[in-house]
């Protein structure tokens, strides 16, 4: 796979030139890079500001998860993994700070340079970097790494590998990416791949590995012993490499992370209340206020924590694939989300505790703002307005039943815009002028009981439109077969968005989604103006134009009416044995992805 040097001779005329004119002068090495201005941290920074690097070490933590797995590989389309391996097994050239947008410090590389306009990466690795088998880890491994994972891996790594015009080593522990495109967040992208070793996979095609390959891990955590579909157990590796690195102080403190499976949340709450599994995270507010005084509660064996954050909301809730011809109408999905009455939903389901999402980017700076788009935002959506659904430019809100079980206003809105689509309710019956029916499937996980029940509510109120969806319910395997071939009209659909978005906007609403099996583009949008709105994202050289061409975007994907939005989910509940402790300072990404477990600790 590739020469020697696995390097990627891609490079346009125009990119070797460049290359050719940038001196390596233009840079000097850093500890780390942000994405606008300085990282927040400086050379000599002790430990990431949420972590306690004098935290004790040992004990564990169990997690409950639902469904199951049939694969240990996170870097392949293949199977069904435990999703936190991606993050507990394999570290990267740089590790992301979690309590500033977009800033990463040295990891597996002790610095890293960059040109003058971000047009290449050079990283240098440490010299005491090793896997867990105790071998180094090598610019080998790395450039082997990049090229696999940008070929046959998961195609969440195919965008960065088709954006870098060479690849090549230019010292015994240094490695340099050359872009082929303008995009000033690449130099980051490309210091967060995993790194795999090579030599493990030599003679085997790792796009087809599964349960028989446990993958050489690069990071603190390796897999001890595991279960098929049943559980996964992390021990941390006493010998690992990287313990005194800043990046890594008061981190990766547990000596155990148990993941365990079960068929349904039901079973899994009631192995909580058991006391099997020790940490739970609860997304229902009346359930949190009403089912969490059980006797490991009340005895303080157990503690309840419920924790502020800064991110936006994300999308949650049920995607409509307009592959199907049902949802190809955008009149046809605004109905449906008239039908959708949340206020009677969210009653029914949390006691109306719970807040809606209202747009992507909702509960953050980054989300669109109420009325027409002015200023920037306005000016970078014009080109586009006649292709602009109707609310992008002149303001759009979802709509707002009165909360009654009927919803009349709602059901009436939903009748008209049916009809202006070419659907019509004839004998009881939603069809169009061929006298064809209106239905539609719902794929639903099993397990997912919650979920099932606002599905039973909506397909209640679907009813007195003449509308009689199929609801199907399959296993862990075979949904994520299904949604990775975009084989299904409606499913539950949840992204977490972060306040730095950038490349992976792509992998999530990007054109190449709508053919291209395994993307985030559930909903099989094609959009020019989302994809100029990423575009910009990518290249904005101050921090306002990046921010209007976030709301820009915002306002695209709400108004495609692609999702049937439920609840926002702006603080996060916590339940855990009174054991494990985290930091007072919490980063402003809250409860996310490297703060739970990396800073906890076991303290008896």
């Amino acid at each position: 796979m590739g020469s020697h040097y696995f390097r990627k001779i891609r490079a346009s005329a125009a990119v070797l030139a460049l290359i050719c004119g940038t001196g390596f002068a233009q840079a000097e090495p850093a500890h780390g890079i942000a994405m606008y201005g300085a990282p927040a941290l400086g050379p000599d920074f002790v430990s990431l500001p949420y972590a306690n690097p004098n935290a004790p070490t040992g004990g564990r933590i169990v997690t409950g998860e639902t469904g199951g797995f049939d694969n240990l590989n996170p870097h392949i389309r293949k199977g069904s993994t435990p999703w936190q391996l991606r993050f507990l097994a394999y570290e990267s050239l740089m590790g992301r700070s979690y309590d500033e947008p977009f800033t990463l410090y040295g990891l597996i590389a002790e610095s890293i340079e960059v040109g003058e306009n971000r047009e290449w990466a050079e990283f240098t690795l440490r010299p005491e970097a090793r896997f867990s088998d105790g071998s180094p880890i090598t610019v080998e491994d790395v450039m082997w790494s990049y090229e696999t994972l940008g070929t046959v891996g998961h195609p969440r790594y195919h965008g960065l590998w088709n954006k870098i015009g060479t690849m090549e080593q230019t010292g015994e522990r240094s490695v340099r990416f050359t872009f082929n495109v303008d995009d000033r967040e690449l130099a980051l992208l490309v210091g967060m791949r995993p790194i795999l070793k090579k030599a493990q996979w030599d003679g085997k095609d790792i796009a087809e590995s599964g349960l028989d390959n446990v993958p050489i891990a690069s990071a603190p955590y390796v897999v001890d012993k595991f279960e098929a579909g049943r559980y996964v157990s992390l021990k941390r590796n006493p010998d690992y490499w990287g313990k005194d690195v800043p990046f890594r102080k008061g981190t990766n403190n547990l000596d155990e992370i148990r993941l365990e499976f079960f068929g349904d949340s039901t079973a899994m709450f009631e192995a909580f209340k058991a006391g099997e599994v020790t940490f739970n995270r609860e997304f229902n507010a009346n359930k949190w206020a009403e089912q969490y005084d059980f006797a490991a509660i009340q005895s303080g064996e157990m503690v309840k924590a419920t924790l502020p954050h800064e991110r936006p909301s994300g999308i949650t809730g049920f995607v409509m694939n307009t592959r199907s011809p049902q949802f190809a109408d955008w009149r046809v999905r605004d109905a449906m989300l008239h039908a959708f009455n949340f206020e009677f939903i969210n009653q029914t389901m949390t006691g109306g505790a719970q807040k809606r999402i209202t747009s992507y980017f909702s509960n953050s700076v980054l989300g669109m703002q109420e009325g027409p788009a002015t200023g920037r935002v306005k000016d970078l959506l014009d080109p586009f307005a006649e292709s602009l659904l109707p609310g992008a430019l002149d303001g759009y809100s979802l709509p707002v039943s009165d909360g009654s079980e009927r919803n009349r206003a709602g059901i009436r809105a939903a009748l008209g815009q049916f009809e202006a689509a070419g659907w019509t309710v004839q004998d009881g019956v939603m069809k169009n002028a061929q006298a064809q029916p209106f239905t539609f499937e719902v794929l639903l996980k099993q397990g997912a009981a919650e979920n099932q029940s606002i599905i039973d509510l909506y397909t209640s109120a679907l009813g007195r439109l003449g509308i009689t969806p199929t609801v199907t319910v399959v296993d862990n395997a075979q949904y994520k077969e299904r949604t990775t071939n975009y084989d299904f009209d409606m499913a539950y659909y949840r992204r977490g968005l972060s306040l730095s978005p950038g490349n992976e906007q792509y992998l999530y609403w990007g054109r190449d989604g709508v053919t291209e099996p395994g993307t985030r583009n559930w909903m099989g949008m094609d959009s020019p103006a989302a994809e100029a709105m990423i575009g910009e994202i990518l290249t904005s050289a101050s921090r306002d134009d990046f921010v209007a061409a976030t709301r820009a975007l915002d306002r695209v994907l709400t108004t495609g009416r692609y999702v049937l939005p439920i609840y926002q989910w702006n603080i996060s509940r916590i339940a855990h044995v009174a054991e494990l402790k985290y930091p007072e300072n919490l980063p402003i990404y809250g409860d996310w992805i490297g703060w739970n477990p990396d800073v906890w600790w076991y303290e008896d």
